[in-house]
């Protein structure tokens, strides 16, 4: 059968539009799982699973009688439903060429039915709502239309999501520029201080009594000014430096993170996976912004092309000075790449290619990756050698962040 692996024809635009969700897989606990199981009890199965999709993975961020939270893209049954402009319907998997092989079809699961329904962002299907069940079946009209309301709401809490972030990073920036006022305004008060001092010295020698009352009023009021900045300035620096807020991350947290979306892809293909971090700065909290995607991207494509029983690392260090920089090497001991093939990856032209145990290539995630360090001011280069390669990304920080 044709097209095993189906691409939406506006796929790259689909990546892009699930990264400006600034998603972290491993962080939404309960906020979808109240609509996972009205969507199983609507449908009337005993599963259902809230799935997003990005380049190489299938994540499960609410699911509904089957603990699950991630699966490689190309054994998913909701990668056809993400390519449909309605829903994806199989009434029985075991006598379907695409699925009857799969190990949630022939193993102790022995899942038969799927019903699937795009979750769109924007006119792009980032993901699925999907019901599963052990026993065939058609679903009914009026229950399919119901399933629909409740995609409908998923999406909208993603976009609720979505402006709560925005609103964080604007209250960031304003605390930034007020900060920042604050500190330039010290300057010439204190300048006028000091003026006001100098005269006043002088005035008394003067014996300009007028002048000097009115100068030391200009004096006390200058100064109370200044310790008003100094003040504010205060409150700011008695903030705890290393507590983490909604739009941040430090090395210590970005680690257990990365363990816990990668590992377990790692290890299914049998390949070692480790995160080393620089201790110097490891609590020092840095910008999130489409941090996971980038990594997670370049992580997914190093186990794609490390064979069993070969390495893959993520290095990650702060660098902290005028403006800081977060420096993340990605290495693998894979086949490695040619010149050719990383000036292409460079210049945004690469194409798809097969992993090692002969997954399929989206052929858009190193796509993503460049686009996203690009639109942050980052730096990307590539190294490779016979034994494996390495991805360098140097992402300037905003200034004011650490």
């Amino acid at each position: 059968m044709n097209n095993l692996n189906p691409i939406p024809a506006n796929e790259l635009q689909r990546i892009l539009d699930l990264s400006d969700f600034n998603l972290d897989y491993s962080n939404f606990n309960d906020q979808f799982n109240d609509l996972a199981k009205l969507a199983a009890s609507v449908a009337g199965t005993e599963i259902s699973l809230v799935n997003l999709i990005d380049s190489y993975t299938q994540w499960t961020i609410s699911s509904h009688g089957l603990d699950v939270d991630q699966m490689p893209r190309e054994e998913s049954v909701c990668q056809y439903t993400i390519s449909k402009d309605k829903h994806f319907e199989i009434v029985n998997l075991n006598e379907d060429e695409r699925f009857k092989n799969k190990f949630y079809v022939t193993n102790h699961l022995q899942l038969r039915y799927y019903y699937g329904i795009p979750l769109k962002s924007n006119g792009h299907n980032l993901g699925a709502l999907c019901v599963m069940d052990r026993s065939p079946k058609i679903l009914d009209p009026e229950k399919a239309e119901l399933l629909e309301i409740i995609a409908d709401e998923i999406i909208n809490r993603l976009n609720t999501f979505k402006i709560i972030d925005s609103l964080r990073n604007q209250v960031r920036e304003a605390t930034d520029t007020k900060n920042k006022v604050v500190h330039d305004i010290r300057g010439p008060i204190g300048g006028i201080i000091g003026l006001a001092q100098i005269i006043s010295e002088q005035g008394k020698e003067n014996k300009m009594d007028e002048v000097l009352q009115f100068i030391n009023l200009i004096y006390k009021s200058g100064k109370s000014i200044l310790e008003l900045a100094d003040e504010i300035l205060s409150s700011e620096k008695k903030q705890p430096k290393i507590k983490i807020k909604g739009d941040e991350l430090n090395l210590m947290i970005l680690k257990e993170k990365l363990e816990k979306l990668y590992l377990p892809q790692a290890t299914a293909k049998g390949v070692s996976f480790t995160v080393s971090i620089s201790p110097a700065t490891a609590d020092i909290p840095f910008s999130k912004n489409k941090l996971l995607q980038i990594i997670g991207n370049l992580i997914s494509n190093a186990i794609k092309f490390t064979p069993m029983h070969g390495k893959v690392g993520a290095s990650l260090a702060l660098i902290t000075g005028a403006r800081s920089t977060l420096k993340i090497i990605i290495s693998d001991t894979g086949a490695g790449l040619t010149q050719a093939q990383i000036d292409d990856i460079l210049t945004g032209t690469s194409a798809s290619t097969k992993g090692t145990n002969g997954e399929p290539g989206y052929g858009f995630g190193l796509a993503l990756v460049k686009h996203l360090i690009n639109g942050l001011g980052g730096i990307l280069n590539i190294k490779s050698d016979k034994e494996g390669a390495k991805f360098i990304v140097e992402l300037p920080q905003p200034l004011g962040m650490v």
